[in-house]
């Protein structure tokens, strides 16, 4: 008896159905075509052992089991709850009529239990666009692939459970979740909060800025002055995600495997890889891809923390996805594409011994220490950094304050109302919406100076020696800060500002 049953495969973010075809004939054997890996080829013994351990058994007959299309590779474990329903139904130890018009998918313990699998969002989109009436998976991936409305989506625990729903004598409750409900409990209490930092108030003032326009940031400053501090804190200043982001952002960490019972994302990652980490765990590949931190991070920040130690190399494969804001894996049979639009934040120490112009310690490094330092920091990349602010250590009696400082939700306001101008002046175009995005032709367009601002800037240029990279860039952050002051024009005294933040073109730090 030939039947099909249906199960998902997961590329880059996006699924695509996979057609498990299950025929029962005269003989012995079980085959498995279709491009399965290892992991799938073992799961007869899985399937054997479930099934025998609750009261079923793998037929004592040729098998034959095609997994459609199959010139495309299929990998993972979670393919063996649909081989095993398949091979119920074809050996007629089960009577379900309507099984083609669920997707199965999860992989089984020997006692018959489901352990979770990776990409239930993506599978559940698909499955809904396809038409079909139902997805069962693990119970642990339920609410997840629940996010999407439209498709039964029944999460069990045990193989007797799928069985009973097909022969009809249990009922299986679908899992329901209130997406905009679940999603709009914003959590008004963020656990790092910029209340808790004392004094660094124009260093406060940057990360707003960088928040506010989506600039990327990179710290400059000794050991103990509060970088890591500071970066951590970053997420809780950023406007909310709109569902649009949530469900971009739940996509990547589905497929991950990064979450684990639970719905939507509500919250903005944080991603803080060691400087150990290789380029392709940040930038995501290996020979069956996955994504890496940078699209972990999507549509929220990315922690360099100490950026000189990470390898030059690691640093180097960044410099695409900073201006593309995607990544593309390329592989002889296939490319996957995977979105990065990530804020980054960049922390360093000024030199090898970390106090760079400090004439009150002891530990000094040679010249040609720091330039074998400074060079492991490519121009390329610092020139997709739009702000270097330098961070000193706190003195003592701002550390000793009791004064409460401005709280990270009273930042997050200006920052929100500064994020909703941009969004009103970018409406017409796809690819951005706020200011670190813009091109040169929006940077002429919408930051027009004044013959007081361009002689300004012109000044500053000569006398600090800015290169020409800093220009648009100072431009940017400038309009950024008009924003969070509501004004609709740029003016000497944002321009003023932002040239404050460009300490690592001034000549002599990488010259």
């Amino acid at each position: 008896m030939l039947v099909k049953v249906f199960g998902s495969a997961v590329f880059g973010v996006q699924a695509t159905t996979i057609t498990v075809e299950v025929n029962i004939d005269k003989g012995v054997g079980y085959h498995l075509v279709g491009l399965p890996d290892n992991a799938i080829k073992e799961s007869s013994y899985r399937i054997a052992a479930a099934l025998k351990n609750n009261g079923y058994q793998l037929p004592v007959k040729k098998i034959t089991i095609n997994l459609a299309p199959a010139d495309l590779r299929k990998e993972g474990s979670a393919y063996d709850l649909t081989l095993a329903v398949g091979i119920l139904v074809a050996s007629g130890q089960i009577k379900a009529d309507d099984v083609d018009k669920y997707v199965i998918m999860g992989e089984l313990s020997l006692d018959g239990g489901l352990q979770p699998i990776k990409g239930a969002l993506s599978i559940a989109i698909q499955a809904r666009e396809e038409g079909f009436k139902g997805f069962f998976l693990p119970k642990q991936n339920a609410k997840e692939a629940a996010v999407v409305d439209g498709l039964d989506v029944y999460g069990i625990e045990n193989v007797t459970e799928i069985i009973n729903f097909f022969e009809g004598k249990g009922t299986l409750e679908p899992t329901i979740i209130n997406t905009r409900e679940e999603f709009y409990k914003e959590l008004d209490f963020p656990e790092f909060d910029f209340s808790d930092v004392k004094g660094q108030e124009s260093i406060k003032r940057c990360m707003e800025i960088a928040a506010a326009g989506g600039h990327n940031i990179i710290l400059i400053g000794p050991p103990g002055s509060g970088k890591t501090m500071l970066a951590k804190r970053l997420p809780s200043i950023l406007p909310p995600m709109t569902l649009k982001e949530a469900l971009e952002t739940t996509k990547i960490h589905s497929v991950a495997g990064k979450i684990k019972d639970a719905g939507l994302m509500s919250q903005r990652p944080f991603r803080a890889p060691h400087h150990t980490a290789s380029s392709v765990s940040l930038v995501g590949g290996g020979s069956y891809p996955q994504p890496g931190e940078i699209s972990l991070s999507h549509n929220g920040v990315l922690f360099l923390d100490e950026l000189p130690e990470f390898k030059r190399e690691v640093l180097e494969v960044m410099r695409q996805p900073l201006e593309d804001r995607e990544v593309t894996i390329s592989r002889a049979k296939f490319t996957i594409t995977y979105p990065s639009s990530f804020m980054l934040v960049a922390s360093m120490n000024p030199s090898p011994s970390g106090y760079f112009n400090d004439p009150d310690s002891p530990q000094t490094s040679s010249p040609h220490e720091m330039q074998r330092y400074m060079s492991k920091i490519s121009g390329p990349l610092l020139d997709r950094i739009d702000i270097h602010i330098e961070v000193t250590p706190v003195p003592f009696d701002k550390l000793t304050e009791t004064r409460k400082a401005e709280s990270s939700i009273e930042i997050r306001k200006r920052v929100t109302a500064a994020r909703e101008l941009q969004s009103k002046r970018f409406e017409a175009f796809d690819t951005i919406h706020y200011n670190a995005q813009m091109n040169s032709k929006q940077i002429r367009e919408y930051c027009a100076l004044d013959e007081a601002s361009l002689q300004l800037l012109k000044t500053a240029m000569e006398r600090l020696n800015l290169s020409a990279r800093a220009f648009d860039r100072i431009l940017k952050v400038a309009r950024t800060i008009a924003d969070l002051e509501q004004s609709e024009s740029v003016v000497s005294n944002h321009i003023a500002e932002a040239i404050q933040y460009r300490s690592l073109d001034r000549d002599g730090w990488l010259g």
